[in-house]
């Protein structure tokens, strides 16, 4: 169970790492994503996007590694706490895409959110 909520994790955050990377190359997007204030984003944001998509891909290294599929950081006591961050990583984006101004952002992200919050709960307790 626990290497299929990583899998599921880490295709979910691939999905969201394109929707990051059409953002950054000025798709018309931006009211799913950053607050949802400009239809396209502004080059400040589209930064934030890009580091959106690093961090999405270190997440999703924390979830391999803890669900026993890839060995990259080495140290399972520093995973093991990784994976707890990314719990709470998920579990606050679920508050802060839910308080969004942005009603297509909230329809959007808070689902997403929460299957994250899931399955990275489902990887720390494996």
């Amino acid at each position: 169970m626990t290497a299929f909520a990583a899998i599921a994790a880490t295709v979910v955050l691939g999905l969201l790492a394109v929707f990051q990377l059409a953002l950054v190359a000025g798709a018309p997007l931006g009211h799913l994503a950053w607050g949802g204030q400009s239809r396209v984003l502004p080059t400040r944001l589209r930064i934030g996007s890009v580091v959106s998509i690093a961090i999405y891909a270190l997440i999703a290294a924390v979830l391999l590694e803890r669900a026993g599929l890839i060995r990259l950081f080495g140290d399972p006591g520093l995973v093991q706490v990784a994976v707890w961050v990314v719990f709470a990583y998920f579990a606050l984006g679920i508050l802060l895409n839910a308080i969004s101004r942005s009603t297509p952002e909230r329809y959007t992200m808070v689902p997403v959110t929460l299957v994250l919050a899931a399955l990275s709960l489902v990887v720390a307790l494996g």
